[in-house]
C-alpha cells in the first residue's frame, strides 16, 4: 500500500523541519559564495577572525587554521564555486524533503558521513559548538533513516 507524498509528510513531520534546516544551510552557502566573489579575501579574513574570536576558537589549529590559510586571492573563486554547488545541492534536497521525496532522504543521509568527524572534534575540544553539531547531525540522520524505514515497511 503506497501513501501519497503529502500523507508521508503528515505522517512524519520531521521531514519539514529537516527541509527548513537544509534550506537554511543552502541559502547560507549561496550567500557565502556571493560574498566571496563580491568582497574578495580581505573582508572575509577580517570576518573570519572576528567570528573565531566570538566563538573562542583557536585560529592556529584545526579547520579554522585551514580556512584562514585558504582565504587568499587564488582560492576565492574555487571556494565560491564549491559553496555555490553545495548550496544548490542543499536547496534541491530541501525541496525534495518538503515534498517527501525518497531520493531527498537518501541524499540527506550524507549527514551521517560527518558524524565520525563531529564526534572526533567533540572528543578533542569538548566545546558547545562540536556538541551542537553532533546532536543536530544525529537528529537529521535519525529523521531521514526513519522516513526511509517507514517507506520500506
Amino acid at each position: 500500500m503506497s501513501t501519497s507524498p503529502h500523507a508521508a509528510a503528515e505522517e512524519h513531520r520531521g521531514l519539514h523541519a529537516v527541509a527548513l534546516f537544509e534550506a537554511a544551510k543552502g541559502a547560507l552557502a549561496l550567500l557565502a559564495a556571493t560574498g566571496m566573489e563580491w568582497l574578495g579575501p580581505a573582508p572575509l579574513q577580517r570576518a573570519l577572525d572576528a567570528l573565531l574570536a566570538l566563538l573562542h576558537l583557536d585560529p592556529a589549529h584545526g579547520s579554522p587554521a585551514w580556512l584562514a590559510h585558504a582565504l587568499n586571492p587564488d582560492a576565492v573563486h574555487l571556494a565560491a564555486a564549491v559553496a555555490l554547488l553545495y548550496g544548490a545541492v542543499r536547496l534541491a534536497e530541501a525541496w525534495g524533503l518538503w515534498r517527501a521525496k525518497a531520493w531527498a532522504s537518501w541524499l540527506g543521509l550524507s549527514a551521517a558521513l560527518y558524524l565520525p568527524f563531529d564526534l572526533y572534534a567533540f572528543a578533542l575540544h569538548r566545546h558547545w559548538l562540536e556538541a551542537a553539531a553532533v546532536v543536530i547531525n544525529l537528529v537529521v540522520v535519525w529523521v531521514l533513516a526513519r522516513d526511509l524505514f517507514k517507506r520500506r515497511h
